[in-house]
């Protein structure tokens, strides 16, 4: 089993930048592909970006594509989402995923397990 926490969400002013941290703790961390999805009330959860076991190949939603960058720690078990140029359209809980698929990494049947999710409040 995995065990993921989010953290690092807050309120902040359109233009600026967040970090995210997905801490996690059970199974070998770097065995996972790693993604982050987000979602607000009356809408699915909407794929963000992915990033595989070695960190090498990352993958994002042409939404925040030149705006996110997703990278982990392998040796912390840790994933991170660094957020810049943030817009209001990207307010939304942000959830940490993880899973061993190797395909149709852009969807949550993808994966296995889920943090409980941190809020983002992109003021304008």
């Amino acid at each position: 089993q995995v065990q993921l926490v989010e953290s690092g969400g807050g309120l902040v002013q359109a233009g600026g930048s967040l970090r995210l941290s997905c801490a996690a703790s059970g199974r070998t961390f770097s065995s996972y592909t790693m993604g982050w999805f987000r979602q607000v009330p009356g809408k699915e959860r909407e794929f963000v970006a992915a990033i595989s076991w070695s960190g090498h190949s990352t993958y994002y939603a042409n939404s925040v594509k030149g705006r996110f960058t997703i990278s982990r720690d392998n040796a912390n078990n840790t994933v991170y989402l660094q957020m810049n140029s943030l817009k209001p359209e990207d307010t939304a809980v942000y959830y940490c995923a993880a899973g061993t698929s190797r395909r149709r990494l852009g969807t949550s049947g993808a994966y296995d397990y889920w943090g409980q999710g941190t809020q983002v409040t992109v003021s304008s």
